[in-house]
């Protein structure tokens, strides 16, 4: 009887747990789905209005695309500029985790993730702005790639850092260099979580808005060709037009959330499910 008091006793704490965990796990995700939710109510009419206009035309005719189109130009720039450092700096911090130089590298990384983006923005500015004597995209994209690099360095160190060390161990008992295991053998089993760095990365720069306030310039009445002409991008759009007090411009600005949202998922999302299913370590 007494056993039988105790197991009931146990079954009820695990279910008290059970609906108090479910019940903060609802709570937590509720406002990304509230925000979803009201990104989708208060965009997708001024969306649906407008058509293709809204996704292909310039701000005069009442559509996003050049701001469209540069989202994707600075993104993919700055994961251009800002990989291949990124994934030398995890490397290294991986490889020389307790030299001096590997310290120093791993402390900066963890500290240029608590940066404040702005500040980027105004160190672009007077590196490259002030001295062309323009915004441009080069510039927008450097500034960028500086956010980026944090994200993807330390992933792929923590990624590298899983490996179980006798395949390293492995590689060296092969007479392989010390490059070749790192980079054809570490990097290979750990690519699922340096790849989960990049998307992190790309995802933060894709909604950075202050350091191009300082870099970028905004560009919406063409369509951006030039990198070292200014460029628009989304953010920097709906910052610029909730700034306005017509309302027309609010609505603009819903309806960029949305195509943003759109693009972010409708390109990470299956991409981070293949990472989850395809990619064996």
């Amino acid at each position: 009887m007494s056993h039988t008091k105790h197991k009931t006793i146990r079954m009820i704490k695990d279910k008290i747990f059970l609906i108090v965990v479910g019940t903060l796990t609802l709570l937590a995700i509720l406002p990304l789905f509230h925000i979803i939710l009201s990104i989708f109510e208060k965009g997708l009419p001024i969306v649906m209005e407008r058509g293709l206009t809204f996704i292909t035309g310039t701000l005069s005719e009442g559509g996003i695309g050049p701001a469209i189109v540069g989202t994707l130009m600075l993104t993919i720039m700055a994961t251009l500029i800002g990989l291949p450092l990124a994934f030398l700096a995890g490397a290294y911090a991986y490889e020389f985790p307790d030299s001096f130089i590997g310290r120093g590298t791993k402390m900066l990384l963890q500290i240029m993730l608590e940066f404040p983006t702005i500040l980027v923005g105004t160190f672009i500015m007077g590196l490259l702005v002030i001295p062309m004597g323009s915004f441009s995209a080069l510039a927008g994209a450097l500034s960028l790639a500086l956010i980026l690099t944090p994200y993807v360095a330390v992933y792929t160190e923590e990624a590298m850092a899983e490996v179980p060390r006798i395949y390293k161990e492995g590689g060296y008992a092969l007479g392989c260099t010390r490059a070749q295991v790192i980079f054809k053998v570490i990097t290979k089993m750990a690519k699922k979580g340096i790849l989960t760095g990049i998307l992190i990365g790309m995802a933060k720069v894709a909604g950075e808005t202050a350091p191009l306030l300082f870099t970028a310039g905004g560009l919406y009445e063409v369509y951006p060709t030039d990198p070292l002409q200014p460029i628009g991008a989304i953010p920097l759009l709906i910052y610029t037009l909730v700034q306005s007090p017509s309302p027309q411009d609010h609505q603009m600005a819903w309806g960029a959330a949305l195509i943003m949202l759109l693009i972010f998922l409708s390109i990470f999302v299956p991409i981070r499910y293949a990472l989850k299913d395809d990619i064996k370590l």
